[in-house]
């Protein structure tokens, strides 16, 4: 029986016009999905005018700048539509969904469609089981005495994986897909027993676990800087009094 990893992945990435989940947009994202490894993968690529303003920061990361996005970007309402329900169309065909720092992409996104589309990740997803594969969570929880960082060019560097294009989301989503069966090769024992829903719950586990520990480094180093146990979507912020 072929184990999950040498099966059907799907791979999610965004590039966006900061780090705050909660106030900042995505600006294009991609969608890779490849049946086995080695075969070409399909892609899907979104480009979005955000209706604000791409700071400079931003677009020295992803070299996407105001002027691109206006004029070749389309608006977010119709693209977030799409993404979801190609999210949607992934889980429904049973193909675990891996994505870097879930709780990152996917809660921009849920918050996105929240924003655009009066309506949640959550609600696109009620009807059927969406399988997160987190090569973040994955390698700290199964390599976690292992120095240095695990941002996604360190663990395809660590897993031998080939990163061309940096901070292009289609070019992101491929390598994350590439890390993750290398992490399933790397530590097979210990993960082709267990199917991707149980992976899912395990990594809930386990980020929440990550959490904690960081939490605690943070507060040893007098940082009051929080640290969000929720995998891969963080809840909804609490309304304001």
């Amino acid at each position: 029986m072929t184990s999950w990893f040498e099966g059907p992945l799907a791979a999610f990435d965004t590039e966006t016009t900061g780090v705050d989940i909660e106030t900042d947009r995505i600006v294009s994202a991609a969608l890779v999905v490849q049946d086995a490894p080695g075969l070409r993968p399909r892609v899907t690529r979104w480009l979005v005018n955000p209706g604000v303003p791409v700071p400079e920061a931003a677009t020295a990361v992803h070299g996407l700048t105001q002027e691109h996005v206006e004029r070749h970007g389309r608006w977010p309402a119709p693209v977030m539509y799409e993404i979801a329900e190609a999210l949607t169309e992934q889980a429904r065909a049973g193909r675990p969904l891996v994505v870097m720092n879930a709780p990152f992409d996917l809660t921009l996104l849920d918050r996105e469609l929240r924003r655009h589309r009066a309506s949640s990740l959550g609600r696109w997803l009620e009807r059927t089981s969406l399988h997160v594969l987190d090569p973040r969570v994955l390698d700290k929880q199964l390599d976690r005495y292992r120095k240095g960082r695990r941002t996604l060019t360190d663990l395809c560097a660590h897993y031998c994986v080939e990163l061309e294009g940096a901070h292009d989301a289609a070019a992101d989503a491929q390598a994350a897909l590439e890390v993750v069966r290398a992490v399933g090769r790397r530590f097979q024992a210990r993960l082709e027993r267990l199917s991707p829903a149980e992976l899912h719950t395990l990594q809930a586990v386990w980020h929440a676990g990550q959490a904690r520990g960081l939490q605690a480094w943070f507060a040893l180093n007098g940082s009051e800087e929080a640290v969000d146990p929720a995998w891969p979507l963080r809840p909804d912020l609490p309304a304001a009094a």
